[in-house]
């Protein structure tokens, strides 16, 4: 999953985008308000969250945030600040955080919340995603298929997640390698396709299909035959 970052500390933020990168998230960072307002008014569709900082430079997050709630942009927005007075946390909770944390916070639990606001997001409230005989664990990074495990690599579980939370969706190539690929990480032009062909090897033909010309769809049920 693909998140933004703004935070201005550059070690604090050096220490949460290596911390969620262990995770699984791929982290773009930024370090003022307008950079992060740019970037989520550009490129929201791109991102699964955003963990945003309130005292930034240029502009504060709860401008940043206010506007992107005025403008409709429904991403999920997790706000992490050291202002831990009530009426702080009201004041951003109305203006449209989904989720309000004090730092210092534990890295696995910032991963889980964050987790929690996509799987919410998508519709999917459940802890483990599941399409078919598929059974996939955000948290442990772990797949079954009818029970029996299944090893993936690192960017075959994520282009599967990524699937999953969008099942029932068709999604280009391009939108997944946007959701995959944090920047600066190159991508080869058939990444997708190639990952594509060993889930299916791995994980049965019928759970990604193909829409010729738009992308890929995945199965939360099994076509009938």
């Amino acid at each position: 999953m693909r998140i933004l970052l703004a935070e201005d500390d550059a070690l604090l933020g050096d220490g949460l985008r290596a911390g969620l990168r262990q995770q699984g998230f791929a982290v773009d960072w930024v370090r003022d308000g307008l950079a992060a307002e740019r970037e989520l008014r550009a490129e929201a569709a791109n991102y699964a969250a955003a963990v945003l900082d309130l005292g930034l430079p240029l502009k504060d997050g709860l401008d940043v945030l206010a506007g992107l709630r005025r403008d409709q942009i429904t991403l999920p927005v997790l706000v992490l600040t050291a202002r831990d007075a009530v009426p702080d946390r009201i004041r951003g909770l109305d203006l449209g955080a989904d989720d309000y944390v004090i730092k210092p916070v534990d890295l696995f639990e910032l991963g889980a919340r964050l987790r929690a606001l996509v799987r919410r997001s998508a519709g999917q409230p459940q802890e483990l995603l599941r399409a078919q005989d598929v059974l996939l664990d955000p948290a442990a990074r772990t797949v079954l298929r009818g029970g029996a495990a299944v090893s993936l690599s690192t960017r075959e579980f994520d282009l599967l997640q990524a699937m999953m939370l969008g099942a029932g969706r068709v999604l280009s190539r391009e939108q997944l390698e946007q959701q995959l690929y944090s920047w600066g990480q190159e991508v080869d032009s058939n990444a997708v396709e190639v990952h594509i062909h060993h889930l299916r090897r791995k994980l049965g033909a019928d759970l990604i299909q193909t829409v010729r010309g738009v992308g890929y769809v995945l199965l939360r049920e099994a076509a009938p035959t």
